[in-house]
């Protein structure tokens, strides 16, 4: 299917958001909300979005995005998110950081700390770190994917394993309605298991784009996260597995 200017525009908004609104597009498009809605159907046969209620989603599969991508979709959400961290941060703190934009995010905000340890496999977080003159960045060895400047495989994991930390930040490809936190790839899943058991305390950051995919590997459970910083609410029932678990919801405002 050969989509028109105004399809290519409503998919390139719906994968910086992770969701379009039928409403909003009309106003933005000028035109009635049928043709938003025909739009939208459209590109649902197509492949490209899930209908929901009142818009559509970037549709759920098993395909990841390319990492320039991943950098510009939600930006304005992952850098909310991303001060909302860094503010539970205190200075004087050691901290992991793996792989993920919106882990990036977070060390952007770090650059103000002063006196922080990071540890690291992200070669990117490692680089915009470097502004912060007061933080020990310490880069973990192992294969370097060239897709995203991430390190993996077993020889990484044995580096995080060196560490006890204040924290550990991580991201995730995915979030599930069980509250299993999903990955593409094993090698990166064994580093992250790994990174989480060595912290005293994990925060998990996750635009809420990750409620809408899914991927093949589990990871962990939100049950092994002390905190979740989110642009979204979590579903109801979500919501209260993380308040039997004492996971506690940080709902970032003003993050769209």
């Amino acid at each position: 299917m050969a989509l028109n200017f105004r399809q290519n525009e409503i998919l390139e908004i719906a994968r910086s958001d992770g969701r379009v609104v039928v409403e909003t597009l009309a106003k933005h498009f000028k035109v009635s909300l049928q043709t938003i809605r025909r739009d939208l159907s459209e590109l649902s046969d197509a492949g490209h979005l899930d209908r929901v209620h009142g818009g559509a989603v970037i549709r759920k599969g098993v395909v990841n995005f390319d990492y320039e991508e991943r950098r510009r979709m939600g930006a304005d959400a992952k850098a909310s998110i991303g001060r909302a961290c860094a503010m539970e941060i205190p200075d004087n703190s050691s901290i992991i950081l793996n792989l993920g934009t919106t882990t990036e995010a977070v060390a952007r905000e770090l650059c103000h700390h002063s006196n922080i340890t990071v540890v690291t496999n992200n070669s990117n977080v490692a680089n915009t770190l470097l502004a912060n003159e007061s933080c020990e960045i310490m880069v973990a060895g192992g294969i370097l994917r060239r897709s995203d400047g991430g390190l993996v495989g077993d020889l990484t994991a044995d580096f995080m394993s060196q560490f006890k930390v204040d924290f550990a930040v991580i991201g995730v490809s995915a979030l599930d309605d069980e509250g299993d936190l999903l990955d593409y790839d094993l090698a990166e899943v064994r580093v992250s298991r790994t990174i989480i058991r060595q912290a005293r305390k994990v925060f998990l950051v996750a635009d809420s784009s990750k409620l809408t995919r899914s991927a093949p590997v589990r990871l962990a459970s939100l049950e092994e996260i002390d905190t979740i910083f989110i642009d979204a609410p979590l579903s109801d029932a979500l919501t209260k597995r993380c308040a039997e678990w004492g996971t506690k919801v940080v709902v970032v405002p003003g993050a769209r």
